[in-house]
């Protein structure tokens, strides 16, 4: 059984006396349901579950009023022994997006304090057109990604002891011993490839077969694929697949910007701006805007035209590339992909520690990776998949464009130079 972080955050909620009926929003298959599902029986005496997809019945449920007492007469003639007790009755409301009526409702259920409930989808952002009342401000909000680096490094055996090491070197910005370091780094690149989707990591801790892990992979892909046949309208379907279908291609240039050409020769954002969009509220994909100024703040001075796309889960972008790919990358030999790769594992890392990703690029002049606040300052973040700790464009952006500090994180160890700070790649956990 995997552990995961986002129960703690479920349970602050519970205990919450303010509470408001919760919404957990995630892409496809990064595990709402069995959490949900497994924190409801565990705390609730009475817990009730209706899947939108396996009972598409329920819908009657909340084709009518929405009141409160309404909804529960009809819940109680659709369930056998339905029972409202205060702090011990959850029902969970799966699938959601599949019932615009019931994403409705909330809004009323928000006005009871006799039961709890939690609802959950995975394309929440794709059809929020289609609700009437969208329930703005009677919900509580929590995003549920793949696993971290951190979730992967536990189902793999690594215990807190050790995690601590690495936190207090990072702390402290003293090396990792050689052994630790090695270990991590070996940890690193099977996240790289396994990712963080929860059946691929539990199969690979069971199993360490990447065949398996990269048939997996793809089947979750395939289910990309149909989703978009599914739900998206219109000629929406041909234009989202073939945006998704380019990401590879698009992160292997060595001018990154997201290109509209590479979709399709002549393309156009009128044409495939609102595709790319359906794949980023459907949870497949990370935006990365360049920076008129590295300064703060930063998403005042960011450009909406012009960005970079990432795959939001690196293990699924590596199953995206050619046969073979999966021992380059544990063997730290990535060929062209090489800068791609590591670049989507750190914008990985950054999503799923809440950051808003940004970067700074001049064309022919410099570019920096990633630029990120912390403490109040802009830091510039450089990322090299060897041990190569020159750092020609972070130094500029110290020297003239006013950057406190920069981090290049590398394979190698800690080390700092001035202003400038080398990290383990690993190590971007804790930025």
């Amino acid at each position: 059984m995997l552990k995961r972080k986002l129960e703690s955050e479920i349970s602050k909620w519970k205990n919450d006396p303010n509470k408001m009926p919760l919404v957990v929003r995630g892409a496809r298959q990064v595990g709402k349901t069995y959490l949900i599902e497994k924190f409801c029986s565990e705390n609730y005496k009475y817990h009730y579950f209706i899947d939108f997809n396996e009972r598409p019945g329920f819908k009657d449920v909340f084709s009518g009023n929405l009141d409160v007492k309404t909804l529960i007469k009809n819940l109680s003639l659709e369930i056998a022994d339905f029972v409202i007790e205060k702090g011990e009755t959850v029902i969970f409301l799966d699938e959601i997006q599949n019932c615009p009526n019931a994403r409705t409702a909330l809004k009323f259920m928000a006005r009871s304090v006799d039961f709890d409930v939690i609802a959950s989808g995975s394309l929440l952002g794709i059809n929020y057109k289609e609700v009437e009342s969208f329930p703005v401000g009677y919900t509580d909000q929590l995003e549920m990604h793949s696993l971290d680096f951190e979730e992967f490094c536990w189902a793999n055996g690594l215990q807190e002891e050790g995690l601590g090491l690495v936190m207090d070197s990072f702390a402290t910005r003293t090396p990792m011993s050689k052994s630790s370091h090695n270990r991590m780094l070996s940890l690193f690149r099977e996240y790289i490839v396994v990712g963080g989707m929860p059946r691929v990591v539990q199969d690979f801790v069971l199993n360490h077969n990447f065949g398996n892990v990269l048939k997996m992979q793809r089947a979750i892909l395939e289910d990309y694929k149909d989703d978009i046949a599914k739900y998206a309208k219109g000629n929406d379907k041909a234009k989202a697949r073939s945006c998704f279908l380019s990401i590879p291609k698009q992160l292997v240039k060595d001018y990154k910007k997201f290109q509209y050409s590479v979709v399709e020769k002549g393309g156009t954002a009128r044409k495939f701006g609102g595709s790319l969009m359906w794949l980023f509220d459907a949870g497949i994909i990370n935006f990365c805007y360049n920076l008129t100024i590295p300064e703060l703040p930063l998403e005042g001075n960011s450009k909406n035209n012009e960005f970079k796309v990432y795959m939001r889960d690196t293990g699924l972008l590596t199953a995206m590339l050619e046969d073979g790919s999966q021992a380059n990358i544990i063997k730290g030999n990535l060929g062209i992909y090489k800068g791609a790769i590591y670049e989507n594992i750190i914008a990985d890392f950054f999503t799923k520690a809440g950051k808003k990703l940004y970067y700074f690029e001049k064309v022919n002049r410099l570019e920096v990776d990633f630029i990120i606040r912390d403490d109040n300052i802009s830091i510039g973040i450089e990322v090299k998949s060897g041990d190569n700790t020159k750092a020609k464009s972070l130094n500029s952006l110290v020297e003239y464009w006013g950057v406190k500090k920069g981090i290049k994180l590398i394979s190698g160890n800690v080390g700092v130079s001035g202003k400038i700070e080398t990290l383990p790649l690993y190590m971007a956990m804790y930025l």
